[in-house]
This record gives structure tokens, C-alpha cells and sequence, in this order.
């Protein structure tokens, strides 16, 4: 399989200005050759340098497909570190159907998801978190996740653990030598530079481990839920939010009976917002359904938004003060930030006396936008986003932070171990462990089901 030239479209399905067809294997300059006529001087693929682009036609046998430009990139030096071939083609469906059949017919295959970055894995142009980064690279839709996959894609995760790796591997080597001579009872490995590695080990996966409460929110955008009583602007607030009509607004209390959601980016940062249905005592079936879901919203939310009605609950703000107490010490962990709305009616003296009542409150009018500002500054400094900005790695792969996690335990166990003085033999049974879990994350270590599951979640031509 590894031997076949391989295919595929590169850009996105569907008719565009333009299309790009990739091929990919020993073989991808040759058949690309035999159905390429060059513009200039007939000449041959084959015997031009890498790097270089050439305007033609592709031909099937007398019938000319598409002008195109083939781009040629020779192996080692391509993405894949086979010989590359890309086809700028025009973005027409039927054209770029028929020059992939017409490859098809000549030697290639269909390329699997993400074959293309797995041969560039397999290659060693990059290791396999370098890899993953590239499906996150591709679906990064704001600009901390994007700068996340940049950093990771670049080498900065991978060189942590690769470092890591070495320095334990250096360590491992002299406990296993000690093995050998274990009736001359000698030690080959500094065990005061052991454990002082040991704790630098600790120290870089606890907050490699920690950055993953940051990363995968990033990576997958914040859950925000919007809570309230019924018809206290929570539908108008989302629309505020999107600066577009997403959520129905009405009059009547009820309006929204199942959650709506909808993503925006704010400094950088996805945030996810979900309207939910009003809280209140309901015999409406479907009303209640909708209310049971704003509970399990809440559950699944970063953040929640408890909106209320300043103009209405004015002189009703202790029972608001306690539906507040409620919604904390049910989610203690969870960050809540109180809202004031329709506060454009209101005077002064009503607005100082909702602060005194309610602590820690923002004052909004979904209706006229003030305040939406505020609350989205006030957003962005529950995320702790100072690692981003000091370029610091961030863990966003579920399956890094399992290996990190495991890799953790296997060091807390080597740390122990030096501690109780347990010997060699032991000791390098739980360092072995620790290096086999840093392998996972690089790919030293790999198998058919890792690599089958990581690279099914790449899109087809890449």
C-alpha cells in the first residue's frame, strides 16, 4: 500500500474558481507526465526540478480535460517525502471528476483520509504530534486555536517531550548497565542528579497536564449557557451577541422551548452561546421538556450567564439575590456571571440600589447594546489565556493528555522509588513504562489501530 501512487482532491468538494488535484508516491511525476501536454516546448515532466511550476493541458488519449499548472515536488524534499504532484485545475465538478478518473485509470488509487499526512509521518517529515496538528491546523476556526496547532505543527510540543525522552533515556541506559554489574554493587547513575531530572520531569507534565483545562476549551469553543426567567432578554441578548436575528424575541413568556446555540469568536477565543428556555414553574409539557434541557445546558457550560429583568424585579431584587445563591451552590466550580438587563429605563438611584443588593452584577441593555462590551471583556478574563500569550506549549489532544497522565503516574512511581532506595531492577521496570508513554505522543512508538484511528479523522486529500 505504501508503494502506490495515491490521489485525491485537495481543496474543498464543489464548484470554485479553481481546484488543486494532489498525487503522491514513486510513480507521480511519471503518470502525471504521460498525461501532460506543456505549452512550451513539449516538455517532460520527469525531467524537471523540484520545486518548479509548468503550464499545460491534461489530456485523456486526443481529448484535452482542462489548462492546468502541475506543481513538481521530488522526493525527500515534499510534503509527503515522496514525489509530489498538484494539479491547478479549474474549479469546475465535472472537470476535476474527470482528471482524478483519468489518474485512476493510470496507475493511482483513490487516496484514503488523511493517507497523504501519514505517508509524511511514516517518511519522518513529521512526528505523529506534528501530525494531529495538522487536522487541528485545518479545523481551527479562531485565532487562539489556530495558534495552538501553528505552535504544535512547528515542533514547540513535540521538542518538550522529546527532550524529556532523551534526558530519562540518557538515565535509563546507566540503570540498565548497572544490571550487568550487580554483583560488583556500583552505581553508574548520579542518583542526586537522578531525582533532581525526576522533579523537572514532574514540574513540565503538571503544567502540561494543567494547560489541557485551558487547551481543550479553546480548541473546541467555550460553552456559554444564557439562563433566566422567561422573557427577561436572554434571545435578545444572543442576537446582540451575533449581531444578527439567530433566536426569536417576543413578548410572550416561553418564546424559546429548546436550546439554541451559536458560536462567535471574541479576542481571539470561539466562545459557544446557548440560549435556553426560561426557569420558571410550568404545567407545559413542552415548556418543561425545554426547561430540563437548560439544566443539563448549565451542566455541560464553562460559563453561565444568569440574566434578569432589572425594570421587572426592581423592587423584587432579594428573591433575585436567592435564585442566585441557587444556581451557585449547585455548580460551585462553575464561573456565573450576573446580568442586569433592560436597565435603559431605569434611574441612578435604582441602579446603585441593585448593586448594593446583588454583588458583583453587570448592568446591559440587550436591546440598545450597552453593556454587551463589557460582558464580553468580562468573558474573556475568565479564561486564563496568559500561557497563550507567553507562547507557552498548550495541550489540546485528549489522547496527549492520557499519555501525559499515564506518563505522570510512571514518574511519581520512579520518584518514590528513589526515595525508598528501591533498586535498580525495579526502578527500571517504571522508567521504561515512562518512556513507552512519551513514545505514544511522538510516534517512537506506534501500532495499525493508533495510527488507523488518528489519521480516519483527517479529510480525504490531506
Amino acid at each position: 500500500m505504501q508503494n502506490d501512487t495515491i490521489v485525491a482532491l485537495a481543496t474543498p468538494s464543489g464548484s470554485g474558481a479553481i481546484a488543486v488535484i494532489r498525487l503522491s508516491g514513486k510513480a507521480a511525476i511519471t503518470i502525471a507526465d504521460k498525461q501532460f501536454r506543456s505549452v512550451k516546448n513539449h516538455k517532460s515532466l520527469s525531467d524537471q526540478k523540484t520545486h518548479t511550476i509548468h503550464l499545460g493541458h491534461i489530456v485523456d488519449k486526443e481529448k484535452t480535460l482542462d489548462e492546468v499548472l502541475v506543481s513538481i515536488f521530488k522526493n525527500p524534499n515534499s510534503y509527503t517525502g515522496e514525489n509530489v504532484v498538484e494539479i491547478s485545475c479549474h474549479g469546475s465538478s465535472y472537470i476535476q471528476q474527470e482528471i482524478i478518473q483519468l489518474f485512476l485509470r493510470n496507475g493511482c488509487r483513490m487516496a484514503n483520509a488523511g493517507e497523504f499526512t501519514l505517508r509524511a509521518f511514516l517518511n519522518g517529515k513529521l512526528d505523529l504530534s506534528q501530525a494531529e496538528a495538522v487536522a487541528d491546523l485545518i479545523s481551527s476556526d479562531n485565532e487562539a486555536s489556530h495558534q495552538i496547532a501553528m505552535q504544535q505543527m512547528r515542533g514547540g510540543f513535540s521538542s518538550e517531550i522529546a527532550k524529556l525522552r532523551e534526558e530519562l533515556l540518557n538515565f535509563a541506559s546507566l540503570i540498565e548497565l548497572e544490571l550487568d554489574f550487580a554483583e560488583e554493587d556500583v552505581e553508574f547513575a548520579d542518583r542526586t542528579q537522578f531525582k533532581a531530572l525526576i522533579e523537572r520531569i514532574n514540574f513540565v507534565l503538571k503544567r502540561l497536564i494543567d494547560s489541557f483545562a485551558v487547551g481543550n476549551v479553546i480548541k473546541n469553543g467555550i460553552p456559554v449557557a444564557i439562563v433566566g426567567e422567561p422573557n427577561v432578554g436572554k434571545s435578545t441578548l444572543l442576537n446582540a451577541l451575533l449581531n444578527e436575528d439567530r433566536a426569536i424575541v417576543s413578548e410572550i413568556a416561553g418564546t424559546t422551548r429548546d436550546t439554541i446555540e451559536d458560536e462567535i469568536s471574541i479576542g481571539g477565543i470561539g466562545f459557544r452561546f446557548i440560549d435556553t428556555a426560561g426557569i420558571r414553574d410550568t404545567k407545559d409539557v413542552v415548556e418543561s421538556i425545554g426547561i430540563k434541557k437548560t439544566f443539563e445546558k448549565i451542566e455541560q457550560s464553562q460559563v453561565t450567564i444568569y440574566l434578569f429583568d432589572a425594570q421587572k424585579n426592581i423592587d423584587n431584587l432579594e428573591a433575585v439575590r436567592i435564585e442566585i445563591e441557587k444556581i451557585r451552590n449547585k455548580y460551585p466550580q462553575k464561573p456565573l456571571l450576573v446580568i442586569a438587563n433592560k436597565i435603559d429605563t431605569l434611574e441612578d438611584i435604582q441602579l446603585a440600589n441593585i448593586n448594593k443588593i446583588i454583588v458583583d452584577v453587570l448592568f446591559l441593555s440587550a436591546k440598545t447594546g450597552f453593556g454587551v462590551e463589557q460582558l464580553t471583556n468580562s468573558l474573556l478574563n475568565l479564561i486564563n489565556t496568559g500561557a497563550l500569550r507567553n507562547n507557552e506549549t498548550i495541550v489540546t489532544n485528549s489522547r496527549h493528555y492520557d499519555a501525559l497522565l499515564k506518563a505522570s503516574e510512571e514518574i511519581q512511581k520512579v520518584r518514590h522509588g528513589l526515595e525508598t532506595g528501591l533498586s535498580g531492577d525495579l526502578l527500571a521496570i517504571d522508567i521504561r513504562q515512562a518512556l513507552y508513554h512519551f513514545g505514544e505522543i511522538t510516534g517512537e512508538i506506534t501500532n495499525d489501530d493508533l495510527l488507523g484511528n488518528i489519521f480516519a479523522n483527517f479529510c480525504i486529500g490531506k
